[in-house]
């Protein structure tokens, strides 16, 4: 049996109708940039997210980006970021001139640890970046309080979190802004890049919003230095399309990952940990297994596709060698990094699929 690692043509035949009739309503209507397609989604994406502002943009490292720009953090300032994570989190920070300061995760859950970030704050902190890794909400309550004590910024990164929920309120209503993806194969995708930043803050939105289109408020008028990032309407009319199945895409997630969870036996593997309080979305089945490449390996000869998120951290990886931060120096992002694999799991397996992945790894020794 082969099994994709993900695959989008479950959804895509869903909605093939939707979609194309999205496509010839902006294409009949010639308008590409800035028009009513991009101006209701964000309004239901705001509406779905629980905030009173959403601002489309490029893709979901200019959401981050332009938040940090809009809230003036820039050269000389200090962000937390997680060791563990994509390493667009930490470009975000750096393209805005700032100095990145990982802080370990928790390594049940991947997340950052709120236990480590108040030993890492300086007086040039200014933001704190949690990411919900894998589709699981971090621990935002302890986060909230250490930025409110030190009067910090919590800017969301929520690339792979659409839709998921803590303590019954969902991610990207925390913090001063949350950043979005809407990459192909998020649980909400476009059909190309895509991204949106959301926000309780008015004078946030018309600022990133004006940063994002050459720092323009209006025609020809340039109140900041921008940059070109902004949702076209190709893009925000098929998100439009998918966002009223999200929420039924991702309790599909949830079916499959209890499978998982409940089918997974082998003692040599580390399933993933969920916190109380939270509804993840499973954007990733992350384990663990200290024989991950033979574990690999085993699957893949087996027509099970797999994935590794991420196998070289952050402060190991070329761009960064500059923080001269060797091995050993971030024990539990390298250990996840190890050790860590991804399964298949997307809308649309079957049963039969999920057991064969379940009985492979069963099986494994």
């Amino acid at each position: 049996m082969d099994i994709p690692f993900v695959s989008l043509k479950p959804l895509e035949k869903e909605l093939d109708v939707d979609i194309r009739e999205a496509f010839t309503r902006v294409y009949e209507r010639s308008w590409y940039i800035e028009g009513s397609e991009d101006a209701k989604f964000e309004k239901e994406f705001s509406k779905y997210c629980n905030t009173d502002y959403c601002v489309g943009t490029g893709n979901g490292l200019d959401s981050l980006l332009l938040a940090l720009k809009a809230l003036e953090i820039s050269e000389g300032d200090e962000v937390i970021v997680p060791s563990n994570t994509y390493i667009a989190t930490a470009l975000a920070a750096t393209y805005a001139g700032a100095k990145i300061v990982l802080v370990e995760p928790d390594i049940r859950t991947f997340n950052i640890d709120p236990n480590k970030i108040e030993e890492r704050i300086t007086k040039k902190t200014k933001a704190i970046m949690p990411v919900h890794l894998y589709g699981q909400p971090c621990e935002m309550d302890p986060i909230m309080q250490i930025a409110e004590k030190y009067d910090l910024h919590v800017i969301e990164d929520c690339a792979q979190a659409h839709g998921a929920i803590y303590k019954n309120k969902k991610v990207g209503s925390f913090g001063t802004v949350g950043g979005f993806s809407f990459y192909p194969g998020k649980n909400l995708g476009a059909l190309g890049d895509a991204g949106a930043a959301t926000t309780n803050n008015k004078f946030l939105a018309d600022k990133i919003r004006a940063l994002g289109n050459y720092g323009s408020d209006y025609k020809y008028h340039h109140i900041y230095k921008g940059n070109n990032s902004r949702l076209d309407e190709l893009q925000a009319a098929f998100l439009l399309a998918k966002l009223p199945h999200l929420d039924k895409v991702n309790e599909e997630r949830r079916r499959i990952a209890s499978l998982y969870m409940n089918g997974i036996k082998n003692l040599g593997v580390v399933l993933p940990y969920v916190i109380e309080d939270v509804e993840s979305v499973w954007h990733v089945f992350s384990i663990r297994c200290k024989d991950r490449d033979t574990l690999e390996v085993h699957l893949n000869n087996l027509g099970i596709s797999t994935n590794k998120h991420y196998p070289t951290p952050i402060h190991l990886q070329e761009c960064y060698k500059e923080m001269k931060l060797g091995n050993g120096s971030l024990p539990i992002a390298e250990e996840i990094s190890d050790t860590q694999l991804s399964l298949p799991l997307y809308y649309g397996m079957t049963d039969n699929q999920i057991q064969y992945v379940i009985d492979c790894i069963n099986k494994f020794k």
